[in-house]
């Protein structure tokens, strides 16, 4: 039992761990010489990084805010889980934590798609996708499976 109580604890660190490289990080994509972020428009010329606020597009605050409700959620079920470690009857089950998990995958699923649909350059054929956008969808299933975990595990002492 315990083995799987620290396995999934790790596994929602690392859930909140990729959420928040995600959310922060530089890297969602780029065209040419220019990245962009949920936060900032990179751009390097001659040998220098010069960065702006990004443009205030309504589809880019939905990302900004999904991906951060996102993160708050996962840090408010890792505090659940072990509020609830302490406080559930022998034999109950995590469904609040299962629940505030659930809805963390289906904000970064949602801010991942919306940013997949609408991100700059698209159709440019020098657009790619940063590591940090990749981290988003990877931080999806995992945080998913995270929820589906607390749903079935229970309290044995």
């Amino acid at each position: 039992m315990l083995v799987v109580l620290v396995g999934t604890v790790i596994l929602h660190l690392l859930d909140l761990i990729l959420l928040l490289v995600s959310t922060s990080v530089n890297a969602w994509g780029k065209i040419n010489m220019k990245s962009y972020d949920l936060w900032y428009d990179c751009t390097t010329t001659n040998g220098g990084y010069h960065c702006k606020d990004a443009e205030n597009y309504d589809w880019l605050q939905a990302v900004q805010a999904l991906m951060i409700l996102a993160t708050i959620f996962c840090l408010l079920s890792l505090i659940l889980f072990i509020w609830q470690l302490f406080t559930v009857n022998k034999g109950g089950r995590f469904f609040f934590t299962a629940t505030f998990q659930i809805l963390s995958s289906l904000f970064v699923m949602s801010g991942a798609i919306i940013y997949t649909v609408m991100s700059p350059g698209t159709q440019d054929r020098d657009h790619s996708f940063g590591f940090a956008f990749v981290l988003a969808w990877l931080a999806f299933p995992l945080t998913l499976i995270s929820g589906l975990i607390y749903i079935v595990l229970r309290k044995k002492e």
